[in-house]
């Protein structure tokens, strides 16, 4: 096994370390982290905000006539952040580390998380760029205020056409949105979105839509707005032919929405307006060693006392090769506050401790909402028909999670953090648990998994003892994992060693992330490896549960049966079919108890068959977090990529001491 034995003995001598030293997040209680409007925040506190201040740089922009004034630049009702400490300082430069190629990947989240809702630390769903709304016609009907007098970074209004032109000229545009988006069809029919006035608009829809504030809280679905003034100029509907082609020609792009495209990119795109607390001032192109942005003087959000945020005046992102390099930075003291890529894993954690003296930081644990360190897919759309039946029979793959050794993994790979060897099903502190489906087949049965693979007729063995499959040829599976992860390597390698010894010849190989995602949509290979999600809030990301979500490998021809309305793809099997329509029900009922009781049903499904399956609980993620770095939560937060990757806390109130 690679580097195993140095790497084991490296482990258990920092193992005492991580177990003395791990928080665990979600067991602090939770508090108020914003209040909508400064009206709200009186009514609370019984303080009055009477006047706005902002940072030093800007009040003399403000004085050379540069700039409006801080009032002219705040909304009628600025949303009010509560410092997690205390107030803040202006100034300083937040360090942070991108890998090439990865823009935007989790470090946009830390600025990049503003939509029209969004997630409290301990999961709620609150107002954000939306300031208020009201629900009508049993649930069909969305009436979504918007904070009246939001600016973009330019200075130009944000009001309801910039959500009106997202609508008509973005989704119901064929070249920029070939497929309406299924999550705003529920009951398969697309949404509609009317303006009622200048800061206000409608969604509506032909059935009652369950999830809707779910998924607008999410990273990448929010965002229901682009800004028109701006993106007019590259669009077909509004933009004059000869300044159109010359913009596609001068730019490389082989049509106007490839432009478009491009031109909307606001991590790429210094001129496009933005909505964050910062504005990006270096993109990285061509060879760019860094990624930098500059404070949002038009930014929205107010401290406890009247400071416009942020406090921090700029992020600068150092391009790294790769994770150790990263975390070469981290040692060195060049990184102020991030978790990915720096910090990952078990033993990410006990190296970023064993140096933070060094580095002059303080590490936080922080509980990432993932229904399972890694989803392991059986191909059950394979092309070959033979191993198409073995890996579609239900007793072939309970057979396999009966031959895992669970708790060996645990221990010699992740140092026995993980207390709970587990399918991927929600987590206990989430409201969806499922206890039936946590543990189905969990155990360490060598003997029940050899019967249970003798029962479907996997009988017959070559002369090494490993099974043949009915037509005579040997059952080999390989199992494929993405080459970023190169800790699940050593998984799949214990994987394969216990699969063996029930008499199945298994290997595992790391291939590239893109690779690995034309072999998961051509439905060409055996088993693969993925990142899980939908720990907390599974609803909005079924990857782990159901083929509704496209990133659901075991069934991509199914995915896009269910996508498509049957017209591409192929038709899944009764069992699965009825996961769909359940999945279905669910989009279109209010009703959070009836939600639960549907989703129940697709989770018992999976209790049963194991369509997929997991190792343990995913272990807390590690974040460097600068000596001098303050408001930064020590618990009360989470680190998935559906939560924001730790946005709910607020980056724009942390500042530098």
């Amino acid at each position: 096994m690679r580097k195993f034995l140095v790497s084991l003995l490296v482990l258990i001598l920092l193992a005492s370390l991580f177990i003395s030293s791990v928080s665990f997040a979600q067991k602090a209680p939770p508090s108020p982290s914003q209040y909508s409007t400064p009206l709200d925040y009186q009514k609370a506190t019984g303080k009055k905000l009477t006047e706005f201040k902002e940072a030093p740089e800007l009040t003399e922009l403000v004085r050379q006539g540069k700039l409006p004034s801080v009032e002219k630049r705040l909304p009628e009702e600025p949303l009010v952040i509560v410092p997690a400490e205390k107030v803040g300082k202006y100034g300083g430069t937040w360090h942070l580390v991108n890998l090439i190629g990865n823009i935007p990947a989790h470090t946009s989240l830390y600025v990049g998380y503003e939509g029209l809702f969004r997630w409290s630390p301990d999961w709620k769903i609150l107002p954000n760029i939306a300031k208020g709304y009201e629900i009508k016609a049993g649930g069909r009907e969305f009436t979504i205020y918007l904070r009246k007098g939001i600016k973009w970074s330019d200075g130009a209004p944000f009001t309801a056409d910039d959500v009106m032109y997202w609508y008509e000229d973005v989704l119901l545009n064929k070249e920029l949105t070939p497929v309406f988006p299924i999550w705003l069809s529920p009951g398969g029919a697309p949404g509609k979105v009317v303006k009622i006035d200048s800061y206000t608009v409608k969604f509506v829809f032909s059935k009652p839509y369950g999830l809707f504030f779910q998924y607008l809280a999410q990273p990448g679905y929010g965002e229901t707005f682009q800004p028109a003034h701006y993106m007019k100029q590259f669009h077909i509907k509004y933009a004059p032919k000869e300044k159109l082609d010359a913009m596609i020609k001068d730019g490389g792009f082989q049509n106007w929405y490839q432009l478009y495209g491009f031109k909307n990119q606001w991590w790429a795109n210094p001129d496009r307006p933005t909505l964050y607390a910062w504005k990006v001032k270096t993109p990285v192109t061509g060879g760019a060693t860094q990624w930098s942005l500059d404070r949002n003087p038009y930014y929205w959000k107010i401290d406890t006392v009247g400071n416009q945020l942020p406090y921090i005046s700029n992020v600068v992102s150092s391009i790294v090769q790769n994770q150790e390099m990263a975390r070469m930075k981290a040692i060195a003291g060049e990184i102020d506050l991030q978790s990915f890529p720096i910090g990952e894993t078990v033993t990410d954690y006990s190296f970023l401790m064993q140096f933070r003296d060094k580095g002059n930081y303080r590490v936080i644990s922080s509980p990432i909402g993932e229904c399972n360190e890694l989803l392991l897919f059986f191909n059950m759309n394979h092309k070959d028909k033979v191993m198409r039946k073995i890996l579609n029979e239900p007793n072939f793959r309970i057979a396999t999670s009966l031959a895992i050794n669970r708790k060996e993994i645990m221990e010699l790979l992740y140092m026995g953090v993980p207390k709970d060897p587990r399918q991927p099903a929600p987590l206990p502190e989430s409201p969806y648990y499922y206890e039936p489906l946590a543990h189905a087949y969990v155990e360490y049965n060598p003997n029940k998994a050899n019967q249970l693979l003798d029962s479907i007729g996997l009988t017959k063995k070559d002369k090494d003892g490993y099974r043949l499959r009915p037509d005579g040829k040997p059952l080999l599976v390989t199992i494929e994992i993405p080459d970023t992860k190169p800790g699940w390597v050593d998984v799949g390698e214990l994987i394969t060693k216990y699969w063996k010894a029930v008499g199945i010849n298994a290997t595992c190989r790391a291939i590239s992330g893109t690779l690995l995602f034309q072999r998961h949509q051509a439905s060409d290979f055996d088993a693969s490896m993925y990142y899980a999600a939908g720990g907390m809030m599974p609803l909005v990301d079924l990857r782990g549960y159901a083929p509704v979500s496209g990133e659901y490998w075991g069934g991509y021809q199914w995915y896009q049966w269910y996508t498509s309305g049957g017209k591409s793809g192929e038709t899944p099997p009764p069992l699965i079919q009825h996961q769909i329509a359940l999945y279905k029900q669910i989009l279109i009922t209010i009703d959070e108890k009836k939600q639960k009781d549907l989703f129940r049903q697709i989770l018992d499904i999976n209790a049963k068959n194991l369509p997929v399956l997991g190792i343990c609980e995913r272990p807390p993620i590690p974040w460097v977090v600068k000596n001098n770095v303050r408001n930064v939560p020590e618990s009360g937060w989470w680190s998935d990529w559906e939560y924001g990757t730790g946005a709910p806390i607020n980056f724009c109130q942390i500042f530098i001491e």
